[in-house]
């Protein structure tokens, strides 16, 4: 008989295994897989609802003003000119998950940077970046938000960079920290006595080591800007009719609380719903990035 072991040739690699369990950890995630459900649902609503209805966001039927949800064909009712609510919570929606969305990839990118220079670096240069964070930290964002919006032509484009430039620092300081405590690891310490350049070793060594902290930061922004841009817009400094929007929504329902109360109630139970599934999805990351976290 042969002494020679038999080879694992259909092992898997270690990367895998450690991705297989994270999924795995992330999809036992209850909470996770509802809040998961809930952004799925949103999401394929608000894109194809609008052309599964017989009415336009902009179409006006006087004859038909406040007509209460669930009658006729007017599945959330309609508002004080007769539009349908539903047509306008899903093209609402539409605007706000974007600008949620991108105003996570800008604030995501801005913050990343931010904190690999300052982690990485250090020195004086690391010192100035953390100050200009804390600077920016020092604001209220809210107060800081409105004070941009309030000089700033309202749009979509504009309050998404808006919310992005009021957003990054938070996951600047997370990097950041990440960075510091990796930089001295013997990885690192071999990648710079190969005389590797500093860019490589901070997006091909680093930037892969702390995706996860990053990508748990990021989930939990597309929540606060939702939110964001929903306070912004009802304070009337946002997105402007007549294009939709669920905080611009709540801006015109305000007034008819007593009369006509549904007008309120679906854009904020669609704003709830989807700062909440952000946040479980978030959560759900959050545990199963962390390898000692027991999820039975």
């Amino acid at each position: 008989m042969s002494d020679v072991a038999p080879l694992a040739i259909a092992a898997p690699k270690p990367g895998r295994l450690s991705r297989n369990r994270t999924l795995m950890r992330f999809l036992r995630h209850r909470l996770a897989m509802i809040g998961l459900a809930i952004v799925l649902v949103l999401t394929l609503a608000c894109a194809f609802g609008p052309y599964l209805l017989p009415f336009d966001q902009l179409q006006i039927d006087i004859r038909a003003r406040f007509a209460p949800p669930f009658t006729g064909a007017h599945l959330f009712g309609t508002d004080p000119l007769g539009r349908d609510v539903a047509a306008r919570l899903f093209m609402a929606g539409r605007i706000s998950l974007l600008v949620g969305f991108f105003a996570m990839l800008i604030s995501t990118l801005i913050g990343t940077t931010i904190g690999i220079l300052a982690g990485y670096r250090g020195g004086w240069l690391g010192a100035v970046l953390m100050r200009v964070v804390d600077a920016f930290l020092a604001f209220p964002s809210i107060f800081l938000l409105l004070a941009l919006a309030a000089f700033i032509k309202p749009g979509p484009y504009t309050i998404t960079l808006i919310i992005a430039v009021t957003s990054w620092m938070e996951i600047a300081r997370i990097v950041a920290a990440e960075v510091r405590s990796l930089r001295e690891r013997d990885f690192i310490l071999a990648a710079r006595m190969l005389g590797l350049p500093s860019s490589w070793i901070m997006m091909r060594e680093l930037l892969p080591n702390v995706i996860g902290p990053i990508i748990v930061a990021a989930s939990l922004t597309v929540a606060r800007a939702i939110l964001l841009e929903a306070y912004v817009s009802f304070l009337g400094y946002g997105i402007q009719p007549p294009l939709p929007s669920w905080g611009n929504m709540l801006n015109g329902a305000q007034q008819y609380l007593q009369s006509a109360p549904w007008l309120a109630i679906v854009p904020g139970l669609a704003i709830t719903l989807a700062v909440t599934g952000f946040n479980f999805v978030g959560d759900g990351l959050r545990d199963a990035l962390d390898a000692r976290s027991d999820l039975h």
